[in-house]
């Protein structure tokens, strides 16, 4: 029986570890920012949840061709919770693992990985540059262009608020709740 829960510091030390680039630790802290906020509205483990989100691209920048497959690995090396490690892959169901998101945390995390990218660049044309006065209506603007924020995938951001049985609207606003408390390690605290 594994006993081993890592902390947020161990946490992000080993995302450090495999990641240098500035866009993927600022996605990490969305993500992680998005979870914590979402674990406190369900009741659910808040550092638990925000842990998962910060590492859940460990393998991203260094093995992208591998992605979630050599954080499995690594994840195992470093003795994480096998729920942890679940969770982590479920966040690429259909893309780059075959775990399906099954519990709330694993649904969330599916749900807003690919949201967070999208609320940021929507707030990054504000005139503001600023999550902190951005609605769900401002990110719903830009949803039919898929010219903008291309590499996002809204059919997986639909398929997650379906999973958790929310409207987009609901979702998209609490991605925008959880990412106001990450305002400032996210660079969108903008000129609010």
């Amino acid at each position: 029986m594994n006993d081993y829960i890592p902390t947020r510091e161990q946490a992000l030390a080993l995302f450090m570890k495999y990641n240098k680039s500035e866009s993927l630790l600022k996605h990490a802290y969305s993500v992680e920012g998005v979870m914590r906020y979402m674990a406190r509205k369900a009741g659910e483990d808040e550092e638990k949840w925000g842990i998962i989100g910060l590492i859940h691209d460990l393998d991203y920048e260094m093995y992208p061709d591998q992605h979630c497959k050599m954080t499995e690995i690594i994840l195992r090396e470093n003795s994480w919770p096998e729920e942890y490690i679940r969770a982590v892959l479920s966040h690429g169901w259909g893309l780059a693992s075959d775990v399906e998101p099954l519990s709330r945390l694993e649904k969330t995390i599916y749900a807003i990985d690919e949201l967070t990218g999208l609320v940021a660049t929507s707030a990054l044309v504000r005139p503001s540059k600023s999550v902190l006065d951005m609605e769900a209506k401002s990110v719903k603007k830009k949803w039919n262009d898929r010219r903008f924020a291309a590499g996002v995938n809204r059919e997986v951001i639909e398929k997650g608020a379906q999973i958790l049985g929310v409207t987009l609207d609901e979702l998209i606003t609490d991605c925008i709740m959880g990412m106001r408390e990450v305002a400032d390690e996210i660079g969108l605290k903008g000129t609010i």
